[in-house]
């Protein structure tokens, strides 16, 4: 629904308004006839609305369905006298934040304190001049004007927040949805990842797409920044990587190829926002990984009873120099591999002391629990990552994904 036109008021701005148009309303409460019909008919000469109650448990009656703009309370009354009367409002979320004014016959300093400490806002003397009493109830007034404005512009701030957060989770739903299914993207390799953006929204993103009939393109990258922006570009990228159009627009599936068409269309953005990215073309007949990176830590390929192997060679990022020209490696790969893409953000926790988990935390974990099923090979990196920061969160986006080839 389309915020309001300026010719119709939001609902909480027209209820101000109208309460701005009406009299205030001030609440009685004195257990002794005499004494509130004459503040009442003074007050009521002084152009305020005065509802009456003989006793504090039929005002907080009143005070529950009216909320008046003033609570005037007499500080001796029978059963519950004003203090308590005091201490139930505050107590009461929902009156909390209501002005009140203690009556009393006797100001002495000490009895000031006690009421001003069980809920009071200020004290009217019984025998108060005109003067004073219309002075004080007209501050008293003022003040709850101005937290009624307060509660009304907290309530505006959190509905729009409210409706910020749904439409974060929407655009995180469709982000979401830009990865790829776990499972078999081909024949003889199952695909398992985990995914925890440090936001609702991340531009840490990855994909594993077909490319053409013999080939699977698998890509990670990482858009710097957070938020709305970062996941927007990242988004941008992915659709590129995955267009159909792909063989059409760069001429083949080698990936160096692919990262020198995108950093040409991918430029640093003038807030100095780029992407660090992998890409590698793992061509299905042949089980030969071919692989590019720009900027990006790379991916790593674990072989039973062998050393892990970090597939990456130093390169500058997506978008710093329109002209480079970015080459690529290959390796094949063999029944049993495994193989893990991963952002930073799953090897950089600190721990409590500052110290970086690091790549080598990481491969250590996947060559220590290589035995592991993938899904909870990947999900003991996370629980150790997490155990080393002694946080749930990450302080930055987290993806790990593991592609393993049919032994």
């Amino acid at each position: 629904m389309g915020s309001p036109s300026p010719q119709t008021p939001a609902p909480q701005a027209a209820a101000a308004d109208r309460r701005a148009s009406q009299p205030a309303t001030i609440l009685l409460v004195d257990d002794e006839p005499v004494a509130r019909l004459s503040t009442a008919h003074r007050l009521r000469r002084l152009g305020y609305t005065v509802l009456e109650a003989e006793d504090g448990a039929r005002g907080l009656k009143i005070i529950r369905k009216v909320r008046p703009d003033l609570i005037i309370l007499d500080w001796i009354m029978p059963e519950m006298d004003g203090p308590t009367v005091c201490e139930a409002i505050r107590n009461d979320p929902a009156l909390s934040s209501s002005q009140i004014i203690l009556m009393t016959a006797n100001d002495r300093p000490e009895q000031i304190a006690e009421g001003l400490a069980r809920g009071a806002d200020d004290f009217l003397s019984k025998s108060a001049s005109k003067q004073e009493i219309a002075a004080r109830v007209q501050a008293g007034i003022r003040a709850s004007a101005l937290v009624r404005q307060l509660e009304h512009t907290r309530d505006d701030l959190r509905a729009k927040q409210a409706e910020l957060e749904e439409d974060l989770h929407s655009a995180a739903r469709f982000v979401e949805s830009l990865l790829p299914p776990p499972g078999s993207p081909a024949p003889g390799l199952h695909l398992s990842w985990h995914y925890r953006p440090s936001l609702n929204l991340g531009g840490d993103l990855f994909g594993v797409t077909p490319w053409g009939p013999e080939h699977l393109g698998l890509f990670i990258l990482d858009a710097s920044g957070h938020g709305v922006s970062a996941a927007l570009r990242a988004a941008s990228l992915i659709a590129f990587l995955r267009s159909t159009d792909l063989l059409k627009v760069v001429g083949s599936y080698d990936p160096g190829r692919i990262l020198t068409e995108t950093n040409r269309r991918f430029p640093m953005t003038a807030d100095g926002d780029y992407f660090t990215l992998w890409i590698g073309a793992l061509h299905l007949p042949s089980r030969k990984l071919t692989y590019a990176t720009a900027g990006h830590s790379g991916a790593v390929l674990c072989r039973p009873q062998a050393a892990a192997q970090w597939l990456a060679r130093p390169s500058l990022p997506v978008g710093f120099d329109p002209a480079v020209v970015f080459a690529g490696d290959s390796v094949p790969l063999q029944p049993g591999d495994r193989l893990f893409l991963m952002s930073d953000g799953i090897y950089e926790p600190l721990s409590p002391g500052g110290e970086v988990w690091g790549k080598a935390r990481l491969q250590q974990v996947l060559e220590q629990e290589a035995a592991r099923p993938m899904d909870e090979l990947i999900t003991q990196c996370f629980q150790s990552a997490r155990l080393w920061q002694g946080a749930e969160h990450f302080a930055d986006d987290a993806a790990l994904v593991g592609l393993e080839l049919a032994a």
